[in-house]
């Protein structure tokens, strides 16, 4: 019986009699595998790139927004009406066992100048709970005091993007920027948190107390009304009870009643993630699907190939049996040779893999999480498909008469 050292071996010496249809037949093969690595790798990136986005808006996050009416016969989507209060904030916070901070906010896109420069940013009035639902810390100086949050101090926390637009280099704090023509003091900076999920500049933005938006900024047709509130719940494992629970409470306190239209809509996080996560792996599915086909394509060259060498070897065959060569070393030194054919295609594969992993993910800023695990299932993968689509070709060449091989021109 041949051993499986000298079956390689021997499957190297006959490949490198025809090096270049050798990496042709192989060609299919790394095509799949390749394909294979780089879509575990940019799949993996991805999956890390929403899940950091996500995590940056805040991990156990649930948003409440104005929701769909019938105002004159007109249906309005979430957030064209405003139907939320400051005292809705405080009672979801008080009366909701499962929610730990809440944050109202109203704002604006407005124009900000600091000496002969400006900038187009989002100004944002909230309450100091918004630091800690949105998990945001400062990179240096404070956020606001409750005497400045109760008198509407023209105080302002800035954002990474709107700092190096408007002040680059400077030291900030103590500076006075304005807005709308309001002067406004810059009391901290926040630390950086990138791109949101809808691919958003989370940095492009200033925040100031609530009361100082609405009363001495934007004005509010309504005292006390919002434009939303964060909120934050005790544990990621309660968002759906705080969600239900705050669904009760504003419905009591809006008087909402049987088959009346809510006037609020409550979302959290997870959909979002949920819907990102589906839309993935519908890509992924399609790219397998590709991959797959592409080893399907390499399978069938591989045993193209061995039918080829089978009967161009018929009289090596028949001599090999002639000497004492059984049909099971025949068979094993065609399988080694379909397997290592394979093989050699899965390797390449995966280096190829890894180099267009690294080149997407440096022409398309995601990252690219290249796993060992997906490399060696693609190359035990490969190795799979020479055992499959050689089988038949060794079979044939394992049953091959020696007289009639011997006769083989």
């Amino acid at each position: 019986m041949i051993s499986p050292l000298d079956g390689v071996r021997i499957a190297l010496g006959a490949l490198r009699v025809n090096v270049m249809r050798s990496l042709l037949t192989m060609l299919g093969i790394v095509i799949g595998v390749g394909a294979v690595v780089v879509m575990v790798s940019v799949g993996a990136g991805a999956r890390e790139l929403i899940g950091d986005q996500i995590r940056s808006i805040g991990s156990n996050l649930i948003l409440v927004v104005p929701g769909a009416t019938t105002q004159g016969g007109a249906r309005l989507g979430a957030g064209s009406v405003h139907t939320l209060t400051v005292s809705d904030a405080m009672a979801i916070e008080q009366e909701c066992p499962a929610v730990k901070l809440a944050a109202p906010v109203w704002g604006n896109i407005v124009q900000v100048v600091y000496g002969n420069r400006n900038w187009r940013t989002r100004v944002t009035g909230t309450s100091n709970a918004y630091f800690s639902v949105r998990e945001w810390n400062l990179r240096f100086g404070r956020t606001f005091t409750p005497e400045e949050e109760q008198h509407a101090a023209k105080v302002a926390v800035v954002g990474k993007t709107v700092l190096d637009h408007l002040m680059g280099d400077a030291y900030p704090l103590g500076k006075v920027l304005r807005i709308q023509n309001v002067p406004f003091t810059i009391v901290g900076v926040l630390e950086s948190k990138g791109q949101s999920p809808r691919g958003d500049d989370q940095d492009d933005t200033i925040l100031i107390p609530l009361k100082t938006a609405q009363y001495r900024l934007f004005g509010t047709p309504f005292p006390g009304e919002v434009q939303a509130i964060l909120i934050q719940a005790t544990r990621i494992s309660l968002i759906g009870e705080a969600e239900k629970q705050i669904d009760k409470l504003l419905t009591e306190r809006h008087k909402i009643r049987g088959s009346d239209e809510k006037d609020f809509t409550v979302r959290n996080l997870t959909e979002i993630l949920a819907s990102a996560q589906k839309s993935l792996n519908i890509m992924t599915t399609l790219l397998g699907a590709i991959a797959a086909i592409s080893l399907l394509v390499g399978g069938i060259g591989i045993m193209n190939i061995m039918l080829v060498s089978v009967t161009e070897r018929t009289r090596e065959i028949g001599i090999r049996i002639a000497v004492g060569a059984r049909s099971a070393d025949i068979l094993s030194q065609f399988l080694i040779e379909a397997v290592v054919l394979s093989v050699l295609g899965g390797l390449m594969g995966i280096m190829l893999g890894i180099g267009g992993a690294y080149v997407f993910a440096r022409a398309t800023s995601w990252p690219a999480l290249v796993s060992p695990a997906a490399m060696l299932i693609a190359l035990l993968f490969s190795a799979g498909v020479g055992v499959f689509f050689g089988f038949y070709p060794a079979m044939k060449a394992s049953r091959l008469l020696p007289i009639e091989a011997l006769r083989h021109e």
